[in-house]
């Protein structure tokens, strides 16, 4: 009963790991390796890539760069492409999970590039598939960094793919729509870039990713987990099907006891998961970036703009307690908007008294002041909401105080030149962008300043924005500002952040597990 105690797990993952003749398939080796390892049992010679790699990183072969690579790479990236090299190598996949501004880019261009100096058959062939606001981006830095390679835009109405083309930028969108059309060929390589857009394994973009042919399967994300461990399941099935079970017995059998705080269910999941999940952080790899400040700023609500809340928080505490009883949380999530928007500005909320343009806004006024000392100073500054309505009354305010400012959200066409203009030394001091258009994808170290103006309960999207400034290529100090109003749900939304910072560290680092956005997280914003 004792043996059975200590290494019953690690049988179970020996037999769940085996096919039906009783072997092993690649994607699973990993399970064999701690089973075995867990039993004191001796490894087969065959596994000794693998058994390197089960621990740490440093014993990686090295990887010669083509002369044709026109990018220097610091030791971690090199690290990282000789890391996507030995994946390759093995036949298995992988999550480059590089904090946001490490350069996942170019890493992955260069490692593309290496595929064609394989020896083979046919010539290698690549599918990018990133979000929309981000596939030019991949075009140009291909361009840049490894300009033999062919590269093909497959978007717009008359899109179609160039049948010389190396590699094959998409959208997600298009993943989707034109799924016949992408898995008629077996690529070399799939990439999805910032992957967390196939977390829910369920949606249509997980579906269509899990139905591609590739020898090679990357995953590029800076949070690979956001809400719930499912999400790294998803990634997961992915790059390395059946690694991690099935989504039933992964739920039940590992993010279930971890949530719980079950240590030896968390350590058996990191095992398992390290040999194909690369994640560095900026503070480790990145010490010559200069130093980044994060502050709070908080206003206070004037008296009409109080009424207004106070007003929107009565009427949706009231309903609260039945959507939570009911299980209703997009009822809840919907009350919180109303909220929030009445924090942020009184005319943001639909049937307001107030909701005319020049309705009251106190934490514009922060922000204008703010933005009134940074662009006198000489620096220059992003602007974040995920409103555009927000950025629409911005922009005006912006304009009677002689301050210059570019925009970028969901309906800017030719997002490559707005990002030019303001990239100009002489360009405008602010970009207004939206949180979704503009939180990922972009190198826009041309600013030092970075304001948040609506806090929302995940801290990592609001680090993703900060990094489009604070990221390599950045000289300056980059100071990140929230606004806050006093005493309204954005205080309780700075209090639930700080809990959730540990979600990603559960299963990829030594902090201990935050639930995903629960009852209890819910009912504390309304007090």
């Amino acid at each position: 009963v004792a043996w059975m105690d200590t290494h019953g797990a690690a049988l179970e993952a020996l037999l769940a790991a085996r096919d039906s003749r009783g072997r092993v398939a690649r994607g699973k080796a990993v399970a064999l390796v701690d089973a075995l390892q867990d039993l004191d049992a001796p490894l087969p010679p065959d596994l000794g890539a693998l058994r390197v790699l089960a621990g740490h990183f440093e014993s990686l072969p090295d990887v010669v760069l083509p002369a044709d690579v026109h990018a220097t790479l610091r030791p971690y990236q090199l690290q990282g492409v000789a890391w996507i090299d030995w994946l390759r190598g093995m036949g298995m996949g992988g999550i480059l999970a590089d904090d946001m501004g490490l350069g996942k880019t170019v890493q992955t261009l260069v490692a593309l590039r290496l595929a064609h100096e394989v020896p083979s058959d046919s010539r290698p062939r690549h599918l990018v598939v990133a979000p929309t606001s981000v596939v030019r981006n991949w075009i140009s830095e291909a361009a840049r960094f490894v300009p033999t390679l062919r590269t093909c835009l497959y978007h717009g109405a008359r899109r179609v793919i160039d049948p010389d083309a190396d590699i094959v930028v998409t959208t997600y969108a298009l993943l989707r729509l034109d799924l016949d059309v992408l898995r008629g060929t077996r690529w070399t390589t799939v990439v999805l870039d910032e992957a967390q857009a196939i977390k829910n394994p369920d949606s249509q973009a997980a579906r269509a990713a899990f139905a591609l042919e590739a020898d090679l399967r990357l995953a590029l994300s800076g949070t690979p987990i956001e809400n719930r461990l499912e999400e790294l399941w998803s990634a997961f099935h992915f790059v390395n099907p059946g690694l991690l079970g099935s989504l039933e017995d992964f739920r039940d059998r590992t993010a279930l006891p971890i949530e719980s705080g079950d240590r030896v269910a968390r350590d058996r999941l990191r095992r398992r998961i390290r040999p194909f999940l690369l994640r560095r952080l900026k503070n480790d790899v990145a010490r010559d970036l200069p130093p980044r400040t994060d502050i709070v700023l908080r206003c206070a609500l004037s008296t009409e703009e109080r009424a207004i809340y106070e007003r929107v928080r009565s009427l949706g505490k009231a309903e609260v307690a039945s959507f939570l009883e009911g299980g209703n949380v997009m009822q809840v999530l919907e009350v919180l908007l109303r909220m929030r928007q009445a924090a942020c500005h009184s005319g943001l909320v639909p049937g307001a008294v107030a909701a005319g343009e020049d309705a009251p806004s106190a934490k514009l006024d922060l922000l204008c002041e703010q933005l009134d000392e940074v662009v006198a100073e000489g620096h220059r500054a992003l602007v974040f909401s995920q409103w555009t309505s927000m950025l629409d009354r911005v922009g005006p305010a912006l304009d009677a105080r002689g301050i210059g400012w570019v925009r970028l959200d969901g309906s800017t066409r030719d997002r490559a030149a707005v990002v030019a203009d303001f990239a100009r030394s002489d360009g405008p001091p602010v970009f207004l962008l939206s949180l979704k258009a503009g939180g990922t994808g972009l190198n826009l170290t041309a600013a030092d300043y970075v304001f948040h103006l609506d806090p929302w309960w995940n801290p990592a999207v609001e680090d993703q924005a900060t990094d489009r400034a604070h990221r390599i290529g950045q000289d300056r100090p980059v100071v990140s500002c929230k606004l806050v109003a006093e005493d309204t749900v954005e205080e309780r939304i700075l209090e639930l952040q700080a809990r959730k910072r540990a979600l990603v560290g559960a299963a990829l680092d030594e902090e201990a597990l935050a639930r995903s956005l629960s009852r209890d997280d819910l009912a504390a914003l309304f007090d």
